[in-house]
């Protein structure tokens, strides 16, 4: 049986000591080669214990049917802090994440110490902060899975409309943003603008990426993940879109969606075989072109 672990890291890049939960496999002790890394990240108002307890039993039986790599699952506890480095200094909790805590990890665990074997999944808030953190440092990370992330469908912080921020405060954008909010401060922390500004940096990369959202999100994070999805295409940025047909922000639909986020994570670790098949169609869809080509050039 899988194991779970509450730690804490001390560290002055934020107020308190980190508080985190780790997700042991069985497999952990009884095994000598290092196991890749999943940054497990919680949404608004959660925590990292809670996260990893309710959904333990998922990386559980995946493990057992073998359809995701053993991996170590690492959910840090930051609040409300969208994994920001506020504004004003205060918190650094994306600093504290990519530099200190992951050394920590790779320190005090049997685990890759490269890029190949570290990967980030998050919901909601969580999905926010993975696809900044991986937009932004695509050096660090492998993957990324970010379910129905908590983006909003704009370039620049003035575009928000009501329907996309009834949620979040002027408050909590000014604790964390600058009040007033430091629009181009905004705008370098937003996965869009990032994505829609250096594209190359991420194609470059070969960073794995996968969105998600459901079509009947209460919070309209559809919205968000589909004007993202826009951007990497028309960018030409490789990536893996699924819009779910009846599914809202919480309830039944969310184990069967992570399954699918994992899968993902596990097709990054473990890419599968070239597909023959596909090899012969490109080859002769090639032909037909060079053949059209010669026939349009007369």
């Amino acid at each position: 049986m899988s194991q779970i672990i509450d730690a804490e890291f001390s560290t002055s890049f934020v107020p308190s000591p980190l508080k985190y939960t780790v997700l042991l496999p069985d497999d952990y002790g009884k095994v000598t080669e290092p196991m890749p890394v999943l940054f497990y990240l919680h949404g608004g108002n959660g925590n990292g214990h809670d996260f990893v307890a309710g959904t333990r039993g998922v990386f559980e039986t995946m493990w057992k049917d073998v359809r995701l790599p053993d991996m170590l699952v690492i959910a840090p506890s930051v609040q409300r802090s969208f994994y920001m480095d506020y504004r004003d200094g205060s918190q650094k909790w994306e600093t504290v994440l990519t530099g200190p805590f992951l050394a920590h990890i790779r320190a005090q665990y049997r685990v890759v110490a490269e890029r190949r074997g570290l990967y980030l999944l998050g919901i909601s808030m969580g999905g926010m902060g993975g696809l900044r953190m991986a937009f932004k440092h695509p050096e660090l990370f492998a993957g990324v899975a970010a379910m129905e992330p908590g983006v909003e469908p704009v370039l620049a912080y003035r575009d928000i409309k009501l329907e996309d921020r009834f949620w979040r405060s002027d408050e909590l954008f000014g604790e964390i943003y600058g009040s007033p909010v430091d629009e181009d401060y905004w705008a370098v922390n937003n996965p869009a603008t990032i994505a829609q500004k250096d594209p190359r940096r991420l194609i470059e990369s070969s960073l794995g990426i996968y969105l998600e959202a459901g079509d009947e999100d209460s919070f309209g994070l559809d919205r968000g993940t589909e004007y993202l999805h826009r951007i990497l295409r028309d960018a030409g940025v490789l990536h893996e879109y699924h819009l779910v047909r009846g599914a809202d922000h919480l309830g039944r639909t969310l184990q069967p969606r992570l399954r699918e986020a994992l899968e993902f994570i596990n097709r990054i670790v473990n890419p599968p075989p070239p597909d023959p098949v596909v090899a012969a169609l490109r080859q002769q869809i090639a032909a037909w072109k060079e053949q059209a080509n010669r026939l349009y050039r007369r």
